[in-house]
C-alpha cells in the first residue's frame, strides 16, 4: 500500500501545523482534526492510507481512539502511527497494544517520520 493521504490528529495547533507542512512538502495530502470526533467526521467522508495520532487530547484520548478504530472494520486497515510527547517506554508498547504500527515521541524528527512512514509502503 503506497501512503498518499494522512489525517493528522493532534490538539496542538502548532503540531498541527508543523506535521501538515512537512507531508505536504513530501507530497502527501494532509487533512487535520483536533480530537477524535473531529477525526472521525474525516473517517466517515473518506479513509486516509494513514492516521498520525497524538494521544493526549480532549475527549477522548489517543489510546482509546486507537484503540476503537482498530476494533471497527471500516477502519481497522489504516495505520496508526503514534505521535506523543510522552516518552516511556510503556507508553510506546500500550500504543502498539492498542493498535498502533508505529511510535514517535515529539518533538517529531522529519527523517524519523518519513522513514517509518516509508517503512509502511
Amino acid at each position: 500500500m503506497t501512503i498518499r493521504s494522512v489525517l493528522v490528529v493532534d490538539d496542538s495547533r502548532t503540531e498541527l501545523v508543523f506535521l501538515s507542512d512537512l507531508l505536504q512538502r513530501n507530497g502527501f495530502a494532509v487533512r487535520t482534526a483536533e480530537n477524535a470526533e473531529a477525526a472521525m467526521r474525516h473517517l466517515e467522508v473518506g479513509l486516509p492510507d494513514l492516521i498520525l495520532m497524538d494521544i493526549v487530547m480532549p475527549g477522548q484520548n489517543g489510546f482509546q481512539f486507537t484503540r476503537s478504530l482498530m476494533r471497527d472494520p471500516r477502519f481497522a486497515q489504516v495505520p496508526v502511527i503514534m505521535c506523543s510527547s510522552k516518552g516511556q517506554e510503556t507508553d510506546r508498547v500500550w500504543g502498539l497494544r492498542q493498535g498502533a504500527r508505529d511510535y514517535i515521541v515529539k518533538p517529531v524528527q522529519a527523517d524519523e517520520l518519513l522513514a517509518k512512514i516509508r517503512a509502511l509502503d
